[in-house]
C-alpha cells in the first residue's frame, strides 16, 4: 500500500492550486487525475482578476503570461441599437483590470509544471478513483485504478475536488441541495475577425440567448436551451440550429458553415447546488464537488481556486503535526459559506428573474424593452464595477499564504 498524507482527487483549477500550496507547505500531497492529459475542451477558460492576483502571489505571474491568452475588460449586451456595456472590470482597483481567456490544459499545465518542483507533491495521470477506503468509520485513503492495475493509497486526507459530479462526494455520503436551473448550454466556435468585438458579448430574444467569448481567432460561444431539450433540439438537425443562431445574431451568417454537424456541439448539464457540510471524518469537498455554480458569470473556476487557497491555509499546519480532525475541515466551509452563497444568490435571481421568462418565452430578453438594469448601467456608467467586482474579483478574494508565496520567476514548461 502507498502512503501520502493528502490524497487530492481530481486534476482541476481547484484540485492542482490546493495541492501546490500544500507541497509548499511541505506536506506530502498526491493528486490522482483520471484522465492522461488535461486536453479537454470547451471547459472553464476563465482565469479571474483575483486568480491572476494569486498567481503574481504564487511567483508564477510570468510563466503565466507567456500562455497564450487574451484579455477581456467588458462584458456587454447586445441590443438592437448595438452593444451597450453592462461589467466593466477597467474600472476595478488593482494591476489585473480583466479577466484572462486560456486553456484549461495551458492553466493546469502551468500548475503542474509548478508542482512538480516541489519535492512534496506528485502527480498520477491515468489513475481513476474507484473508492475511499476506511478504518473504524474514518476515511483513511482511497482505491484507484491504473491501466496496470488497482491500487490503494493512505492517506490522512482525501480531498474532492473531482468536480460537479464528484464520485468521492457520493461515497462519502454526503448530502446534496439543489436548487434547480432552467437551462443548459449548448457550447461551440465560430471564426472571429480581428478587431471585432473585445468584450464578451450577450445576445438576449424571446425562446433564446447566446454568449460570445472572443479567443483570438474565434468566438467561444454558448447559445442557451431550455433545461432537458438537449436531445429533442439535436434531433432537429444542424441546419435548424444555424438557423437560430444567425436569427439571434444575424452577422454571424457567413460562419455558421464552420459548424459542420452537431457533433461540433457540446452539452453543458447546468446544475446549480451546494453541500450542506463539506466534510466528513477524514474527508474535504471543495470547488464543485462542493458547490456546483451555474455558468452565469464564468465563476465557477474563481469560487473553486478561493476554496483551495482558503482550504490549504487553514489544512496544511494540522496536516504537518498529523492532525487533521473534523473540527479543522469544517472551519473552510465557515470561511468560503458566505462567498458561496450569495454568489449563488446572485445566479438564481439571474435565472428566475430574467433567463427562466427569456428561455420560456414570457420575455422577450433585450430585443424587446431595455431591461432596467441596463438602462440603469448606461445612465449611471459608474454602477458597471459593481457587476465587474462581482464576477470578476469575487466576494473575499483569498491571497496566498506566506508560506506559498515566492518570487516572480519563469518557469520551465514540460
Amino acid at each position: 500500500m502507498e502512503k501520502t498524507t493528502v490524497a487530492v482527487i481530481g486534476g482541476g483549477p481547484a484540485g492542482m492550486v490546493f495541492a501546490l500550496l500544500m507541497a509548499r507547505a511541505g506536506v506530502e500531497v498526491t493528486v490522482l487525475e483520471k484522465h492522461g492529459d488535461f486536453l479537454r475542451d470547451f471547459r472553464g477558460d476563465t482565469v479571474h482578476a483575483s486568480t491572476l492576483t494569486l498567481l503574481d502571489e504564487l511567483g508564477l505571474g510570468p510563466s503565466f503570461a507567456e500562455v497564450p491568452h487574451q484579455l477581456v475588460d467588458k462584458a456587454q449586451v447586445l441590443l438592437d441599437t448595438g452593444p451597450v456595456t453592462m461589467a466593466d472590470l477597467s474600472r476595478l482597483r488593482g494591476p489585473h483590470k480583466h479577466i484572462a481567456f486560456v486553456p484549461q490544459w495551458d492553466f493546469l499545465d502551468l500548475l503542474a509544471d509548478a508542482g512538480k518542483r516541489e519535492p512534496a507533491f506528485t502527480l498520477r495521470m491515468n489513475a481513476e478513483f474507484t473508492g475511499l477506503r476506511r478504518t473504524g468509520g474514518r476515511v483513511t485513503g482511497v482505491r484507484y485504478r491504473t491501466p496496470e492495475g488497482e491500487a490503494t493509497l493512505s492517506a490522512d486526507l482525501v480531498v474532492a475536488a473531482d468536480g460537479r459530479h464528484s464520485a468521492v462526494r457520493r461515497e462519502a455520503g454526503l448530502p446534496v441541495r439543489s436548487f434547480g436551473a432552467p437551462m443548459d448550454v449548448w457550447w461551440f466556435r465560430v471564426p472571429r475577425v480581428e478587431g471585432e468585438h473585445s468584450g464578451g458579448l450577450a445576445r438576449f430574444a424571446r425562446g433564446t440567448a447566446l454568449v460570445m467569448i472572443p479567443r483570438g481567432d474565434y468566438y467561444q460561444c454558448a447559445f442557451l436551451i431550455r433545461k432537458g431539450t438537449d436531445e429533442q433540439l439535436r434531433a432537429e438537425g444542424v441546419e435548424a440550429f444555424r438557423a437560430r443562431v444567425v436569427k439571434l445574431v444575424p452577422w454571424l451568417a457567413g460562419r455558421m458553415a464552420t459548424v459542420g454537424s452537431l457533433d461540433d456541439v457540446k452539452l453543458l448539464d447546468v446544475k446549480l447546488d451546494r453541500l450542506g457540510r463539506w466534510h466528513a471524518d477524514g474527508v474535504l469537498c471543495i470547488g464543485d464537488a462542493a458547490h456546483a455554480m451555474s455558468p452565469i458569470g464564468g465563476v465557477g473556476i474563481n469560487l473553486a481556486v478561493q476554496d483551495a487557497v482558503a482550504a490549504a491555509a487553514i489544512v496544511a499546519a494540522p496536516a504537518r503535526r498529523g492532525r487533521i480532525t473534523p473540527d479543522v475541515l469544517a472551519k473552510v466551509r465557515r470561511r468560503r459559506w458566505l462567498p458561496t452563497v450569495l454568489t449563488q444568490a446572485v445566479q438564481r435571481r439571474i435565472q428566475d428573474a430574467f433567463l427562466r421568462p427569456t428561455l420560456t418565452g414570457a420575455s422577450a430578453g433585450t430585443t424587446g424593452r431595455v431591461p432596467r438594469p441596463v438602462a440603469l448601467m448606461q445612465r449611471f456608467p459608474w454602477l458597471q464595477v459593481v457587476p465587474a467586482y462581482l464576477f470578476g474579483v469575487g466576494l473575499r478574494p483569498e491571497h496566498a499564504p506566506p508560506f506559498a508565496r515566492r518570487a516572480p520567476e519563469r518557469i520551465a514548461r514540460s
